[in-house]
């Protein structure tokens, strides 16, 4: 009996010593590091440079997970894919299809509302309860009494637009609404399956992403 006990006891430490997966894009259990309380994420697009500040508190969840997505350089070269002048500019579906696919089914559970939907709020989107996984969109106005409960539930704001809100509202907006919306813009199941390259054959005047890090 005291020789099974040791061989347990030996497996059990082999197993905590185990080291984490190396961060990368292709592996979303790998990206979980915890957000400060504050930071911020400064966006070089096509349009020009905005600065988005962090609130942790206000939605652990998707502070946590925009972080990561940040720091492990995921919205390299994405498209502002929609834009609905007056509502909303969303982004989020990254320029290489294969980075897509690996995150589809990696959604986090929602946050309490803690921040209402004001105008230079950033909110994960969501295609129901707790599917938010890596779009986003910056509210254009106050959008508090078609965004917030009871009307919607799941749009939490975790950031806000502190710098740069003049560019976010110069994004090219040409397109229309995507097509579930009743638009022609372009397709979001495109996207996913062939990335910017659909983008930039169908819709070569989107702004995009060149660079998003994490600034003091």
């Amino acid at each position: 009996m005291k020789a099974l006990i040791a061989v347990l006891a030996l497996g059990t430490a082999a197993f905590a010593q185990t080291p984490a997966p190396a961060p990368s894009l292709m592996n979303p259990a790998s990206l979980r590091e915890r957000a400060p309380e504050k930071f911020k994420a400064k966006f070089t697009t096509t349009k020009g440079d905005f600065v988005i500040e962090v609130t942790r508190a206000w939605a652990p969840r998707g502070a946590d997970r925009f972080y990561n997505l940040v720091k492990s350089g995921f919205f390299t070269d994405a498209s502002f894919f929609r834009y609905h002048p007056g509502f909303i500019v969303q982004f989020g579906m990254p320029a290489d299809p294969k980075v897509g696919r690996a995150w589809n089914n990696a959604t986090i559970l929602d946050d309490p509302l803690k921040h209402s939907n004001t105008a230079g709020t950033v909110v994960f989107a969501n295609g129901g309860a707790n599917t938010r996984t890596t779009q986003l969109f910056i509210n254009l106005a106050d959008n508090g009494r078609g965004l917030d409960p009871p009307a919607q539930v799941g749009f939490s704001p975790f950031g806000e637009v502190v710098q740069g809100m003049d560019v976010v509202q110069k994004l090219y907006s040409g397109y229309g609404e995507i097509p579930s919306q009743g638009g022609s813009g372009p397709d979001p199941n495109r996207i996913g399956a062939e990335g910017k390259a659909y983008l930039d054959k169908n819709f070569p005047k989107l702004d995009s992403i060149k660079t998003a890090t994490i600034v003091p």
